[in-house]
């Protein structure tokens, strides 16, 4: 049957042919949601090494700083708790910045639980300033914030530029994107995440980028005995960063000029002892 040009049946199906595909559209094809990223870090609001993150996250989605209103380095996972947190909020390029008078981990914990309006896609902490190597993770506040990212199923990294005479932000910051197009095509597993340490080199003498373990040595520090001019008795840390270690290691790694890459998990259970421990004589006792 041939329907007339202009004809009412004509404008009828035409119409119903627009409203069809419409709905094909919108229910096949859905409007893509930006990139959601998370920044913080323990080296304060207005660390250097945060402002070179945002500079080159902030085109790649929709990003929102939240990071402790005063340098915060070394607290680990600490929370504040017992007394009021100030939240000093401002918009900035396009992103809203979260200044707040609190631990690394609480900013973090904060941001997700109480300030966003929505959970990010990704939580990136860093650049910090000075390498988080080894045990130094479980003191760092910048890899901290990455680890309360992961409490939530949410793919965090941390971001550390060991200290030195060519630091380059920059380039950590450019590494640091590129590793975060991957992550956000791949994914990371549930409960994980990844601490960087970018070496302080030029970026012509930086080998390439390694996958490796944690070094499980202890930190080299000790505490210096003095006397204060009131005559009371102090102790000072006297810290050194660690050097070599075993060559799948990330404090070997670094040293060498390499990029660092070591996957953590929160689940901290060890299951070979766990099989051991029903062994002991303790679980065969009488309850």
């Amino acid at each position: 049957m041939r329907i007339a040009r202009g004809s009412q049946p004509g404008r009828c199906i035409l119409v119903a042919l627009v409203l069809v595909l419409i709905s094909l559209s919108q229910s096949t094809f859905p409007a893509q949601q930006p990139y959601r990223i998370l920044i913080s870090n323990d080296d304060g609001f207005q660390a250097p090494g945060i402002k070179a993150l945002f500079n080159r996250l902030k085109s790649l989605g929709e990003v929102t700083v939240a990071a402790p209103a005063a340098n915060q380095s070394g607290v680990g996972h600490a929370l504040t708790l017992g007394r009021p947190i100030a939240v000093e909020s401002w918009e900035a390029e396009g992103s809203r910045w979260f200044a707040i008078t609190a631990t690394p981990a609480t900013c973090v914990r904060m941001a997700l639980t109480s300030l966003l309006p929505q959970l990010p896609d990704v939580v990136v902490s860093g650049i910090n300033k000075g390498e988080n190597p080894g045990v130094v993770t479980f003191s760092s506040g910048t890899v901290a914030c990455a680890r309360e990212a992961a409490f939530r199923d949410i793919p965090a990294i941390a971001v550390s530029l060991e200290e030195g005479a060519h630091m380059d932000y920059a380039a950590a910051a450019e590494f640091t994107a590129r590793l975060l197009l991957e992550v956000r095509k791949r994914g990371l597993p549930r409960g994980t995440y990844l601490n960087i340490n970018f070496p302080a080199r030029q970026t012509d003498q930086i080998k390439g980028v390694l996958v490796t373990r944690q070094d499980k040595r202890p930190a080299d520090e000790h505490y210096a005995k003095k006397t204060s001019p009131e005559g009371k008795t102090e102790y000072w840390s006297v810290y050194r960063p660690l050097t070599g270690g075993d060559k799948d290691s990330d404090t070997w790694v670094l040293t060498q000029g390499y990029i660092s890459i070591t996957p953590m998990s929160i689940d901290q259970t060890l299951p070979e002892l766990g099989v051991a421990l029903r062994k002991w004589d303790i679980m065969k006792a009488k309850k």
